[in-house]
């Protein structure tokens, strides 16, 4: 025979499941502000707000559709807002993980590399949970992107598995030791948060980067840009820059001889650079500052 709970156990089995609710719905909502102002400054440090940005005034930032011709074709840039349609409403820590480090959209597709992911896979844990939250955090803006412009062979994706294979190590970042940590700080952001090498380094027949040339120019840049040396070779790269000179473009825009920055690079100045701390501005620098001048290819 099954004794019937008495009052107070009565109670409790209404209101464990209540309780268990109230728990949940604090856990959901407690993503903490600082983490999501990480997230915001995390984004603009990563250049998101170019790529993702349509190139019309109009243009809603990080609601996807900008324009970018490669040697494969052209790509639009999907929208980043948690629009459930069109953007990543919906999306898992696990998703932007996925994304981020392993370039795999939420159904396991594999993404093209024009997605940074050889770079962002050096991301750490933190980073790619703080960029997650302040995204989520967004207004949901519906924009549906034009479909990529592709030749055959790449369209459905195929490929990507085996070049994944032939170029893809994701591996976390690691601190050098015999470095200080304006250094490693600085290599984390230009290698990976930035991925500066991502136009900066010239990429062989099957678009991977060659880094036996890692950020020593790429004549093929995006949209057909030549992108300069950033090494430091004296004729050309950078080598004659002083720390304050790089401060002075990173923040400004502006070179030594007093001109500024154009193409494609004076909005990595607006949107990436400028927003960037002055700690986190020279942890660039003195990286750069370190590199070991090669030949421009």
């Amino acid at each position: 025979m099954t004794a019937r709970p008495g009052p107070r156990a009565g109670f409790w089995v209404f209101a464990t499941p209540l309780l268990c609710l109230i728990i949940a719905a604090g856990a959901a909502a407690a993503t903490p502000a600082d983490q999501i102002e990480h997230g915001r400054y995390l984004v603009h440090a990563g250049g998101c707000i170019s790529c993702h940005t349509a190139d019309r005034p109009d243009a809603i930032p990080l609601a996807g559709g900008r324009r970018l011709e490669t040697p494969f074709g052209v790509f639009y840039s999907p929208n980043l807002t948690p629009d459930r349609r069109t953007g990543l409403g919906g999306w898992t820590d696990s998703d932007f993980a996925a994304a981020l480090r392993h370039g795999r959209g939420p159904d396991g597709s594999p993404y093209y590399p024009v997605f940074p992911y050889p770079a962002y896979a050096g991301l750490n844990d933190a980073d790619v949970a703080a960029i997650a939250a302040w995204l989520r955090s967004l207004p949901p803006v519906e924009n549906p992107v034009p479909a990529h412009e592709l030749p055959w062979y790449l369209r459905s994706r195929w490929l990507m598995p085996g070049w994944n294979l032939l170029f893809f190590d994701p591996q976390p970042f690691k601190a050098d030791r015999t470095r200080d940590a304006d250094w490693n700080r600085g290599a984390y952001l230009v290698r990976h948060l930035g991925h500066c090498g991502e136009c900066h380094t010239p990429r062989n027949f099957l678009g991977a980067r060659d880094d036996a040339l890692e950020l020593a120019g790429n004549p093929d840049g995006p949209d057909g840009e030549k992108i300069p040396n950033i090494r430091q070779d004296r004729k050309s790269g950078i080598g004659r820059w002083t720390i304050e000179d790089m401060l002075l473009f990173l923040e400004l825009g502006m070179l030594p001889d007093g001109d500024f920055a154009g193409s494609s690079m004076s909005a990595v100045i607006d949107d990436n650079t400028s927003q960037l701390t002055a700690d986190d501005r020279r942890a660039i620098a003195v990286y750069l500052q370190s590199l070991a001048p090669l030949d421009s290819p």
